[in-house]
């Protein structure tokens, strides 16, 4: 046995118990010494049942993630959960905590399970770009059904010890720690001359219309494989004996590990983690906060407030008129009954939220102790600093003040405040108790301390938070009005927005660049097209109309009923607006412009060129860190898809030579607009990577 892995015989029992701290995770050492311990009660002959428990937080938590990458050592998993199913003599699963991925696959290679109450079981495999690889596919339909093992993991979500009961997946729930557990099911098996008790001796799950279920899932998961691989390999469980199914499941498996998809989902596993990590705030403490202030209670504050009442957070909501406040609360309060419906909170702490830790006010003198004022006002420079120069004067000494701004100028709002110090910008993306970005906007005199509070902050909130610098749009706005603009290109050329929209949800976006549009307002990206007009384009830079005549006609998108689609009520998504296209003609006509078809591929060769080419200037500028920054914030707050990983990510994986001949091709056409990014062009010369610049 291995340092991780005891045995310890008590009577008849042998308990086997798995001590690889923090979560039990499935390395070498665990796998090795679980194999040993399993052989050596085996042939013990005063051993007839063995226990496998986990000490600390959880029976095992999944794979030891300081493995990914590198060369597979022995035992494998597989071969593991064969080998402990195979034992004469029974071996029970004593789960609490978690079981997952691995963990779970482990407690099938049993032949009896019991959990805790508190404990959960899943398979997250899929979101790391595959399939369960260690029998999961070939087992768990066997206890639970087709559909609920399919289904469970494809969602590659956890369920509770109760649900695990009820579908079979653990054999009873224990009211004691899962030593007295195991002992007394151990006990039962026993007495009971229950003997082993192998799943891959069950009947087989049944077959159901697998390439139905197939494209489902496919379609369902914008063209993620491994959820739909998941069909296969329970396919092969219902159609070929156990031995054959195992084989076949291992060879999808290993063909996912291959796949870009799971490359894509890998970088995203890290990445999340990564963007974390601020070497230059190593050692500084993040000031205090447990009041926060919020100015404005529309739909974006409001979602900040109901973000930090369900972290726990004393909550102020500052509003210009009673009737403005009355209006933020009923919205704090729908969110938060949101929760309560979904299960997120008791009614107790929902009681104790609106009650007691939310407090709405038109008066700035409400913010004079908050620890921090998350100001979330219309987006005007004019209007922000007043609002700072406000609470410059009105909040207490080292409190932070914080723009929820998305485009503008976070040093010139901070120097309205007159203690330039104090100030970041957090910008929280709608609806910001739901969605998981935040960037942490850091301006030329942002103190350290405050820095380190904005990902304090963040953290309490459960978002990702990505660090940015100062211009215009930050990391993601910046991206998104590249890739808005070469999408008006190819209107003015020939495409249709409902071309785009469809070949970027094929490419896996949730929606395209228009229907988002529609779903933000069209008043928004119109303001911003305003501004920049007013600033002066730059030289020989293409602009396009169609879209300020669908908002001059009062068409803003889903509030209004249409935009770029109509919408009618009770209806899920909206149909192509018939105005767009005359708007678009006359736009052409305008100026001068004959259109031509596009292909689904060129117009995602297009757009994903434009979207890189800006990241890679975002970086080479220092406004991202790092190019895993630019991924997470496109990941996690623009809804590209997580099994790219990513627009460096991806553009990486296809090859950083190829993305630069298409913008030089491009470029000969549009030269202003498709300059190639210094940054691309200098890695394609040394014939390095995006990757090589994560450290």
């Amino acid at each position: 046995m291995s340092e991780v892995v005891s045995m310890r015989i008590e009577g008849s029992i042998a308990l086997i118990t798995i001590a690889n701290p923090p979560v039990n995770a499935l390395s070498q050492a665990v796998r090795q010494g679980l194999w040993d311990a399993v052989t050596q009660a085996e042939t013990n002959p005063q051993v007839q049942a063995m226990v496998i428990l986990g000490d600390g937080r959880a029976f095992i938590a999944g794979a030891d993630i300081k493995e990914f990458g590198k060369p597979p050592q022995q035992p494998h998993l597989p071969d593991l959960c064969t080998r402990i199913e195979a034992s004469i003599k029974p071996v029970i699963a004593a789960m609490h905590g978690v079981s997952l991925g691995g963990g779970l696959e482990v407690a099938l290679g049993c032949h009896y399970r019991i959990a805790t109450a508190t404990a959960k079981v899943g398979l997250p495999e899929v979101n790391l770009g595959l399939i369960p690889g260690a029998g999961a596919t070939q087992r768990l339909p066997r206890l639970v059904g087709t559909e609920a093992g399919i289904d469970l993991m494809v969602s590659g979500r956890p369920v509770d010890a109760a649900k695990a009961l009820e579908m079979g997946i653990v054999d009873e729930i224990g009211d004691a720690d899962p030593r007295a557990n195991g002992l007394a099911l151990a006990h039962a098996v026993l007495d009971e001359n229950r003997g082993p008790r192998a799943v891959s001796a069950l009947p087989a799950p049944a077959a159901i219309d697998w390439d139905a279920k197939y494209d489902a899932v496919l379609n369902k998961g914008r063209g993620q494989i491994s959820p739909a691989q998941v069909v296969r390999a329970v396919q092969a469980a219902s159609e070929l004996p156990f031995a054959q199914g195992l084989k076949r499941e291992r060879e999808i498996f290993l063909e996912l590990m291959q796949s870009d998809q799971r490359q894509g989902m890998i970088h995203a596993f890290f990445g999340e983690r990564a963007v974390a990590t601020q070497p230059d705030l190593k050692g500084i403490e993040a000031r205090g906060f447990d009041h926060i202030g919020v100015i404005g209670g529309g739909t974006m504050g409001a979602g900040i407030a109901t973000a930090a009442l369900l972290a726990g957070l004393s909550v102020t909501v500052l509003e210009m008129t009673h009737e403005a406040s009355d209006a933020a609360r009923g919205r704090v309060i729908g969110n938060l009954q949101g929760a309560l419906k979904r299960g997120k909170i008791s009614q107790a702490q929902f009681t104790k939220m609106t009650e007691e830790a939310l407090t709405l006010s038109t008066d700035y003198a409400a913010l004079a102790q908050v620890d921090m004022v998350i100001e979330a006002v219309f987006e005007n420079m004019d209007v922000k600093k007043q609002v700072f120069a406000k609470l410059g004067e009105i909040c207490k000494a080292g409190a932070v003040l914080a723009t929820n701004t998305s485009y503008l100028d976070v040093n010139e709002i901070a120097a309205a405040s007159g203690r330039a110090e104090d100030v970041i910008g957090l910008h929280f993306f709608s609806p910001a108790h739901v969605m998981k970005l935040l960037e942490i906007v850091v301006h030329d005199h942002t103190a350290k301390d405050v820095i380190a509070t904005g990902f304090a902050l963040g953290k309490r909130l459960g978002k990702v938070s990505v660090r940015a610098g100062v211009c215009d749009g930050f990391i993601g706005n910046r991206i998104l009005a590249a890739y808005r603009a070469v999408s008006d290109h190819m209107v003015l050329d020939g495409a249709s927005p409902f071309d785009i929209d469809r070949a970027v949800t094929d490419f896996g976006f949730p929606m395209g660049p228009f229907a988002m549009t529609d779903l933000a307002g069209l008043d928004i990206a119109w303001a911003a097209r305003k501004r920049r007009r007013v600033a002066g384009l730059p030289e020989g830079a293409r602009d396009a109309t169609y879209a300020d005549k669908l908002c001059e006609a009062g068409q803003l998108g889903q509030k209004a009923g249409k935009g770029f689609y109509t919408y009618e009520a009770g209806k899920r998504g909206g149909t192509p607006n018939p105005a767009v296209m005359d708007f678009v003609s006359q736009d052409r006509a305008e100026q001068g412009l004959t259109p031509r078809g596009f292909t689904q591929d060129e117009i995602i060769d297009r757009y994903m060129a434009a979207m890189v080419n800006e990241a890679a200037r975002i970086v080479d500028e220092g406004i991202a860190q790092r190019p895993v920054d630019v991924d997470m914030v496109m990941l996690f707050g623009y809804g590209f898809p997580r099994y790219h990983g990513g627009p460096l990510k991806w553009a990486d994986l296809q090859g950083l030579d190829k993305i630069l001949a298409r913008i030089e091709t491009y470029a000969k056409e549009n030269p202003q607009y498709w300059e190639p990014a210094p940054l691309l062009v200098k890695l394609v010369a040394e014939g390095r990577r995006f990757a090589d610049l994560n450290g």
